[in-house]
């Protein structure tokens, strides 16, 4: 029983009937006006490779000529169906997030099956997930994006007449299509919420360890699980393809001066992921958001680096990790020629960018030593005094697994011996209306400060 209720769960999706989808695809782009629009072509073009799609043309139109109905218009829409009758393809793929009524239109006029961004992204993610939460996170993407397409698909099977022998259960099949979409979201969600927990739990022990956390983030693509690999001794799964990497992977590794730290390898990032996406892989990108340091990884052989970068500190904006310590890591300098490691410091003297090859291992013991130099200056070691008042403060240390010791002078004043991370203090210290100011070192030191 239970499981024929699974089976129904999952056929709500399809919820009218469409052409069976064939590999040959057809790319719709609209706006094809510079560089920076032919770029973002070769990018879609890479992820229908990646979803198993072989592209046979690529359309352009317009953004001056797009219509509501079709987001194209009818000679675009003429030409196109011109262009799938030459290659016989049977999928159309856009690079852009259309609606339900224009995606409806579209697959009517074409009579293929027609995939907007969004839909693509998902498939690759439905592809590519391995472990149970990863499968759990794209299902949730998928119902969510699904749910917002039941729309008349199932008008033709009305159970609300009346009449003797025509009477129903009471609901369309589009209510129960989206009843039943519903209860799955909700299943799903209290899994994740399991993981959560758990997740939550292994970084509340590593707090309690004194173990720092570093997470990879950076664009599709950027080389973050080769990287991962070459610092872990690991052998994740490696591909030339965007989105090899969708389940989060720790691993303890070595720093010098430092000792152990959790390194987290992430999902990469790409312009314009879907907010399903974002909220449902929120579990694993919590990694990113508690890290003490982001290892931002670019791909130094891409001549758009500098737009990746601002797309993915778009993403670490939405995610609320925007604040966290950041290294930028430009990874490939083997594909560029004459290009030495190097790590590059500030004004002030901190490292902030380090050129290395995760294939060849060219620079990575001088990433080492930039990461346990940026974790040493943003571990505090200090001695603090409370007064009889600051008991919620002194609390809050408590429960941020931050006090080594607590002791008493001969006043009776209480000291508290803490090690965390600054930004975890500053925010403390602000919660609790007590001025941190007096207590920071400068970050250019490393800290082992002990106030007498």
């Amino acid at each position: 029983m239970a499981g024929e209720r699974q089976h129904a769960i999952r056929e709500a999706v399809l919820f009218f009937e469409r052409p069976k989808s064939g590999e040959i695809a057809i790319l719709v782009q609209v706006g094809y006006e510079d560089l920076q629009d032919e770029a973002v072509a070769r990018e879609f073009e890479e992820l229908a490779i990646s979803a198993g799609a072989i592209p046979a043309a690529l359309v352009t139109a317009s953004r001056r000529l797009t219509t509501p109905r079709t987001l194209i218009g009818s000679g675009k829409l003429d030409e196109l169906a011109a262009v799938i009758a030459a290659h016989s393809a049977e999928l159309v793929l856009f690079n852009h997030t259309l609606t339900p009524s224009q995606e409806r239109n579209l697959e009517q006029a074409l009579k293929c099956r027609v995939v907007d961004r969004t839909g693509l992204i998902l498939d690759i993610f439905a592809q590519r997930a391995r472990s149970h939460e990863g499968k759990l996170q794209v299902e949730l993407a998928q119902l969510k994006h699904a749910a917002t397409r039941l729309v008349r698909g199932w008008t033709h099977l009305d159970r609300q007449k009346g009449g003797i022998g025509l009477r129903g259960a009471g609901e369309t099949q589009l209510e129960i299509d989206q009843r039943l979409i519903g209860v799955r979201i909700k299943a799903i969600n209290k899994s994740l919420e399991k993981v959560r927990s758990q997740r939550e739990q292994g970084r509340r022990a590593r707090k309690r360890a004194e173990i720092p956390t570093l997470s990879l983030v950076g664009y599709t693509n950027a080389g973050k699980s080769s990287l991962f690999n070459r610092l872990s001794g690991d052998q994740v799964y490696v591909a030339d393809q965007l989105f090899a990497t969708l389940d989060s992977t720790l691993r303890k590794i070595e720093a010098p001066g430092i000792g152990p730290l959790i390194l987290a390898d992430t999902v990469g990032f790409i312009r314009d992921l879907p907010h399903q996406l974002v909220d449902a892989f929120r579990a694993t990108l919590e990694e990113t958001v508690q890290a003490h340091l982001l290892l931002h990884v670019v791909d130094c052989h891409n001549d758009e680096r500098l737009l990746l970068i601002e797309e993915v500190e778009k993403v670490l904006a939405e995610i609320g990790a925007a604040d966290i310590p950041t290294l930028l890591v430009f990874n490939k300098i083997d594909l560029l020629p004459n290009t030495a490691p190097l790590i590059e410091r500030n004004a002030a003297g901190r490292p902030v960018r380090a050129w290395v090859s995760a294939h060849s291992g060219a620079g990575i013991a001088a990433l080492l030593d930039a990461i346990a130099e940026l974790l040493s200056d943003d571990l505090l070691n200090l001695r603090l005094p409370l007064q009889p008042e600051q008991g919620r403060l002194r609390a809050r240390f408590y429960a941020a697994s931050a006090v080594l010791q607590e002791s008493q002078d001969e006043h009776g004043q209480t000291w508290l011996q803490l090690r965390l991370p600054r930004a975890d203090f500053i925010r403390l210290m602000n919660d609790a209306e007590a001025d941190p100011l007096p207590w920071l070192p400068p970050r250019s030191l490393i800290v082992d400060l002990t106030i007498n």
